[in-house]
């Protein structure tokens, strides 16, 4: 999933073996990472850890691959990133650094730096997303004036629903996963992914800074639309009602409403329940929706149903 990985590229005024040293040297890693080195020289396939000034561990991880850059060729610095100074991201899983360094021109060189396997690091994710620009902006600094950043007097604070943040692009990454698998024909392999996109949405919607009764309600009707494309009538009419009690809990209308009750339509469709799916469509129809890309949304999925 794109949305367990930060990605960042930047171009800096200096050799690619220059950046290479500065990434991989503790000479250079003092004065931008935060004061960090390596306790002993990198090795490809063997550990490694990061200490402070102090002498406190930072990261600790294995080192995947070390390949500097060579006539004309990319480096590539791969490590594992296991955070240690802080308890609570020292308790989530190790994810994953890449570096890239290649020349593009004399004298300059585009980095590419990668944290990814975060799926299950919330809090990681959320502590390195900003942490990774001072560091990068930092070794660009560093190489093209010689001297460090200086100390921002004003620290950006951290995200104050970092969780929140991580489930809610979980949630669009699922939904929209859901979606494409409906789009098509499916094995029944595929049929099973389709169910557990679906119902993931559902969950990190559940738990998404700013989630209200409209992701509730789309979250119910997912659900409602995957059951019923892997023949699970009877459990889509379930969910279906969920969505339409939502809508009139929390009065919802519009769009939301309307689809409350295509998705009944359909339930009840895939039950044989033919008249009752016409009149839950006839009301889908009859909602007022004000935007017309919605409303031709909502005409295309009920052409799509099989009523006389």
């Amino acid at each position: 999933m794109a949305g367990t990985a930060h990605v960042y590229q930047i171009y800096i005024a200096a050799t690619p073996e220059q950046v290479w040293r500065a990434i991989t040297e503790s000479e250079w890693t003092r004065q931008y990472f935060h004061g960090t080195s390596f306790v002993d020289p990198l090795v490809s396939g063997a550990a490694y850890r990061t200490v402070t000034e102090d002498g406190r561990d930072a990261v600790e991880g294995v080192v995947e691959d070390l390949t500097p850059p060579v006539d004309g060729r990319p480096g590539r610095f791969v490590q594992t990133w296991h955070v240690l100074y802080d308890a609570a991201l020292a308790a989530e899983p190790p994810g994953r650094v890449e570096w890239t360094v290649e020349g593009v021109g004399d004298g300059l060189t585009r980095v590419r730096l990668v944290h990814g396997d975060l799926a299950y690091s919330p809090l990681t994710w959320a502590h390195v997303k900003d942490g990774w620009v001072w560091i990068v902006d930092g070794l660009k600094t560093l190489l093209e004036t010689g001297r460090p950043l200086p100390s921002p007097s004003a620290p950006t604070a951290p995200s104050a629903t970092p969780e929140g943040d991580w489930h809610r692009r979980q949630g669009v990454e699922a939904n929209n996963a859901t979606y494409e698998l409906l789009a098509r024909d499916r094995t029944p392999h595929e049929d099973e992914d389709l169910l557990r996109h679906a119902y993931a949405s559902a969950y990190h919607w559940q738990r998404a800074t700013g989630s209200g009764p409209a992701n509730e309600a789309r979250a119910a009707y997912v659900v409602a639309r995957a059951l019923v494309a892997t023949g699970q009538a009877e459990r889509a009419l379930i969910s279906a009602d969920r969505c339409a009690a939502i809508c009139e809990e929390d009065g919802l209308d519009d769009v939301d409403l309307a689809y409350a009750h295509e998705a009944r339509a359909r339930a009840l469709l895939a039950l044989g329940r033919q008249e009752e799916a016409v009149r839950e469509a006839e009301a889908a129809r009859a909602v007022p929706i004000a935007d017309p890309e919605d409303r031709a949304l909502v005409v295309r999925d009920l052409a799509d149903l099989p009523i006389g």
